[in-house]
């Protein structure tokens, strides 16, 4: 089971924090992998838990350094990405990585890593939906939601690209399908 990887890609809103969640819980052998960053904290996020935080210019210069196995402006520049060393951290402890990565990083490390990976695309049933459930989470102003919504419809474009679409129109059911879908991945 030494280095496989699932890959979870969603839009803001969809569940996809939710899901991995839940499958951190239930699988003793999983890991996530904490993205970096050139955005600042929000709230209580501190670094090397929710994010490695780096200013832009220590982003860039690790990006020169050829210390990500992927990475992308995801917004004007916002950068995200996977450093190499927490692939091997987690690794070298013999557990199976998880990424929450945005849909360009998902596609890309579904190609380094082939079948060695489980990529899943999780999806809100509408972006009628998407958009209640981003309201609902009290966390953005309008136009940071329009954005979102904006960026929704690009990403589900990309849902093909993955090896399972989820839609999250029922939580539980949802929760239940992914949990199978990790199950007969790790089994192989």
């Amino acid at each position: 089971m030494k280095e496989k990887v699932i890959i979870f890609s969603a839009p803001s809103g969809s569940g996809k924090s939710t899901i991995i969640n839940h499958l951190l819980t239930g699988f003793d052998n999983l890991e996530f992998s904490v993205s970096a960053t050139s955005r600042a904290p929000r709230g209580e996020e501190r670094h090397g838990r929710e994010y490695y935080f780096f200013s832009p210019e220590e982003f860039i210069a690790k990006v020169e350094n050829d210390e990500f196995i992927e990475y992308e402006e995801v917004y004007a520049g916002s950068y995200y990405g996977t450093l190499k060393s927490e692939l091997a951290r987690i690794w070298e402890k013999g557990n199976i990585i998880i990424f929450d990565v945005d849909v360009k990083g998902g596609v890309n490390l579904k190609k380094l890593f082939g079948d060695k990976a489980l990529s899943i695309f999780i999806k809100a049933p509408s972006i009628r939906e998407l958009r209640k459930r981003l309201v609902n989470r009290g966390t953005d102003t309008p136009e940071a939601i329009d954005d979102r919504i904006q960026k929704a419809k690009k990403e589900v474009r990309y849902a093909s690209k993955f090896d399972v679409v989820l839609v999250n129109d029922n939580l539980e059911e949802c929760l239940r399908r992914a949990q199978e879908l990790v199950q007969s991945f790790l089994s192989k």
